[in-house]
């Protein structure tokens, strides 16, 4: 239903980013082969969304993983798979030239900001669009609203992508 409602998403600017979501103490030890999605970090069992946002602020794409995977290392998948904007912001977790040039064969203008450490430096970054990544945090603090979403119960992988794609589904609705 999820992929159903995103028919015209506004893909001028997409910006992607991750966040963690603990799962509750029963969520883990589910019988069976079938993926659980669920790592082990310092804050216990999580799950992380990765996340891909339109103009507006409305989700277009999202990947489940477990907590421990870091940002970069799921971004290639999730850029393969979004449709092709004019520029993909994201923050210093997805800084490596791999990420960049993904974007860049994508069509697409990279805008994320090098580290602290880089030698290269931040001058080719447009920072007046790069204000606008909020808008990727406020979809999260939005999901976060839906208590089955906040706190992972569910066992399975495919329930919990269920659940998120569900309450997205709900953000693009009062369009």
């Amino acid at each position: 239903m999820f992929k159903a409602l995103v028919v015209d998403p506004d893909l001028e600017w997409e910006f992607i980013d991750g966040s963690i979501v603990r799962a509750h103490q029963h969520s883990a030890g589910a019988v069976g082969n079938d993926e659980q999605g669920i790592g082990k970090s310092r804050g216990g069992n999580t799950t992380k969304i990765h996340m891909a946002v339109d103009s507006y602020g409305l989700p277009i794409h999202f990947k489940l993983t477990g907590g421990e995977v870091h940002d970069s290392k799921v971004a290639p998948e999730l850029i393969a798979e979004l449709p092709v904007s004019e520029y993909v912001i994201a923050d210093k977790g997805y800084d490596s030239e791999s990420i960049r040039e993904a974007i860049r064969e994508k069509s697409s203008i990279p805008i994320i900001p090098r580290r602290q450490n880089s030698k290269t430096g931040n001058d080719d970054i447009d920072w007046c669009l790069y204000k606008y990544r909020h808008l990727v945090e406020n979809v999260f603090a939005r999901l976060k609203q839906f208590r089955a979403l906040a706190t992972r119960y569910d066992k399975l992988k495919r329930n919990y992508e269920a659940v998120v794609a569900m309450a997205c589904s709900y953000l693009w609705l009062p369009l």
